[in-house]
């Protein structure tokens, strides 16, 4: 009897169905080797042991549940499903989730962001502000429902009963409360309707903690030109929140208490520097007055330094006065001698002796030699009172 014989199509869809149906849900460690990412965002990756490998893929839908990034040589463990490809006859891994093995991945993720960012310069004292001395308004960016708000709001009406709190209320844990959070820190530098911002909530695990080592919600506050004031979780647990903000507080009480001065402090603090202010005061005075004492008695009477003065003006009003004279009557005496010589150079004054000036016309050149004229040209005397035409009947050359 002849076997039953199949097709190479038929065999890898055989297996398929039996390896695929065998291992839907399966947990498997091992250590990441040849890790491409391709622009289409998939992982591309082998997952080897001391004996053997398996090709896995973690699609780019799944990654976005990652809190670390994958990288080669890295012990994981992964939960997935087998999969065939039919048209290689090959099994691969097809995951779902991925974690570092001997540490949480929320742990790992958080620091990863903490070592980038504080390469990047974003926990460098030098870019935080100090807290203003005396806020007119706080804002307060956190849950209206939890312990943290209550403790803020005890203390700071405790220490300053007039201060002005101005709420917004958000989510503190879960997926929707990066967004809302860093909303609210926009809004707040939008209207600049505060002086300072407290953000944070009660304790909880590193999960519950999560929206504060966001990254988008480390680079608002960042961004923020007001000053942040981070008060999450208890005294022993840090965020990615705490390193950027400008202050760090240990608790949400501990925060009011930063930001908000008690009044009886203050007035405390007010009154001592007004004492201080006042000595300071009476000793610049004393200082000033003993100097002008010395100056008086090293410059003598000032009325008499002001008399001394006026007379010296009035003698030097009296010699600008005399030298103004006589530089008028110098001046005036060259004038007359430059009129005089004025007059002698002047042609006209010639013709007054008897000259007289001779042009042809009509082109009203003077006639200096009797060879420049021809008969019947016409002249015109010009005599010291009026002028004479005439015409040339004939010249007498020397």
């Amino acid at each position: 009897m002849q076997s039953h014989i199949l097709t190479v199509t038929k065999l890898s869809h055989q297996i398929k169905d039996l390896m695929e149906g065998a291992f839907p849900d399966i947990w498997v460690e091992g250590e990441i080797s040849n890790l491409t990412v391709p622009q289409s965002g998939h992982a591309y990756f082998t997952l080897k042991d001391e004996h053997s490998q398996v090709r896995a893929v973690l699609f780019r839908s799944s990654q976005r549940h990652l809190k670390f990034t994958l990288q080669h040589g890295m012990l994981v463990v992964c939960r997935g499903r087998v999969g065939v490809y039919e048209p290689r006859g090959e099994y691969q891994l097809i995951l779902e989730y991925v974690e570092p093995k001997g540490i949480g991945a929320l742990q790992r993720a958080f620091e990863e962001l903490k070592s980038r960012l504080e390469k990047e310069g974003l926990f460098a004292l030098g870019r935080k502000r100090a807290l203003p001395v005396l806020p007119r308004r706080v804002g307060v960016i956190t849950s209206p429902t939890g312990a943290a708000i209550r403790d803020i709001l005890r203390v700071i009406r405790r220490r300053h009963p007039r201060m002005e709190i101005v709420i917004y209320p958000v989510p503190v844990q879960g997926s929707e409360a990066p967004p809302e959070i860093i909303q609210a820190i926009e809004h707040f530098n939008r209207t600049q309707a505060v002086d300072v911002l407290i953000i944070g909530r009660g304790g909880g695990s590193l999960e519950d903690l999560w929206a504060f080592n966001e990254e988008a919600v480390a680079r608002a506050i960042m961004s923020s030109r007001i000053p942040v004031i981070s008060a999450v979780g208890h005294e022993t647990d840090y965020t990615i929140a705490d390193f950027v903000a400008d202050v760090r507080a240990p608790t949400p009480s501990a925060a009011a208490e930063m930001v908000v001065e008690s009044e009886e402090n203050l007035r405390a603090t007010l009154g001592s520097l007004q004492s201080r202010l006042y000595v300071s005061m009476r000793a610049e005075l004393d200082r000033l007055r003993s100097a002008l004492s010395s100056s008086v008695r090293l410059l003598g009477d000032p009325r008499r330094q002001v008399q001394q003065l006026l007379l010296r003006t009035d003698e030097l009003r009296q010699r600008l006065a005399l030298a103004f004279r006589t530089l008028v009557i110098r001046d005036r005496g060259r004038l007359a001698g430059l009129s005089r010589a004025l007059d002698q150079l002047n042609p006209l004054g010639i013709l007054g002796r008897g000259y007289s000036i001779t042009r042809v016309m009509p082109a009203g050149m003077i006639v200096k030699n009797a060879a420049e004229l021809k008969q019947g040209d016409v002249i015109r005397t010009r005599l010291l009172s009026g002028e004479v035409d005439s015409r040339v009947e004939k010249t007498l050359l020397p």
